[in-house]
C-alpha cells in the first residue's frame, strides 16, 4: 500500500491503532511493528498525538487517491459506493476511524477535536457541492444541508455495520441505492457497475 520509511511507520501505526485504540497504542509498539527503533519513529513523528493526526490524514489521502480516476460528482451514488468498497478492501482504515470515533464520543482528545472538525468540514464541502450542482434543494426535495447530513450518516453507519459483519459484500450497493434516493438521482443505469461486483 505504501512506500518510503515515513509511510512504513504510518502503515504500522494503522495496524497497531486498529487493534489497540489510541490509549493502548505506544510509540514502542509502532516501532516494533515497523521494524524501527523508538527514536526512528520519533524522527518522523515527535509525539503519539502527532502520529495519530498524521495517520488520520493519511487515511483520507488514500481514500482520495482511490477516487482519483473517477470524475467525482458526475455519479454521486457511485462515488460514495466506491469509497465504501475501498475501505472494505482495507478494513484497518475503517477500523481506525471507528476507534477514533468511539474515543471522540467519550471526549478523549485529540480524537474528539478531529472528529468534530472532520464532520463539519465534510458536511460543509458536500453542501457546497450539492448547492453548486442542484441549488438549495436536491432533486429528491431535501434541502442541501439535510441531504449532506443524511449521506454522511449513511456512510458512517454502514462502516459500523460491515465492521461487525465483514463477510457481507452488499454494503456498497446499499450505499449506491440509498444515496440515489436521498439525492433523487437514478442509479439504475450504473447498478450493475457496483464497486462490490466489478472485476
Amino acid at each position: 500500500m505504501v512506500s518510503g520509511r515515513r509511510e512504513q511507520v504510518l502503515e504500522a501505526a494503522l495496524e497497531v491503532l486498529a487493534a489497540r485504540g489510541f490509549k493502548g497504542t505506544s510509540i514502542d509498539a509502532v516501532a516494533e511493528r515497523a521494524g524501527l527503533t523508538r527514536q526512528g519513529v520519533l524522527h518522523y513523528f515527535p509525539s503519539k498525538k502527532r502520529l495519530l493526526l498524521e495517520l488520520l490524514s493519511f487515511r483520507e489521502e488514500l481514500a482520495r487517491e482511490n477516487l482519483a480516476g473517477r470524475r467525482v460528482g458526475e455519479d454521486w451514488a457511485g462515488d460514495f459506493a466506491e469509497a465504501v468498497a475501498f475501505e472494505q478492501s482495507h478494513p484497518s482504515l475503517a477500523t481506525v476511524h471507528s476507534v477514533v470515533l468511539a474515543e471522540a464520543v467519550t471526549g478523549q482528545e485529540p480524537a474528539a477535536g478531529y472528529i468534530r472538525q472532520r464532520c463539519r468540514s465534510v458536511q460543509d464541502h458536500l453542501v457546497a457541492s450539492l448547492v453548486e450542482r442542484y441549488g438549495e434543494r436536491v432533486p429528491s426535495g431535501l434541502s442541501a444541508p439535510t441531504a449532506a447530513a443524511a449521506v454522511l450518516a449513511l456512510v458512517e453507519g454502514v462502516h459500523q455495520l460491515w465492521l461487525v459483519d465483514p463477510e457481507a459484500d452488499r454494503y456498497p450497493q446499499i450505499v449506491r441505492e440509498t444515496v440515489a434516493v436521498l439525492l433523487g438521482t437514478d442509479a439504475a443505469d450504473t447498478e450493475d457497475q457496483s464497486p462490490a461486483t466489478k472485476g
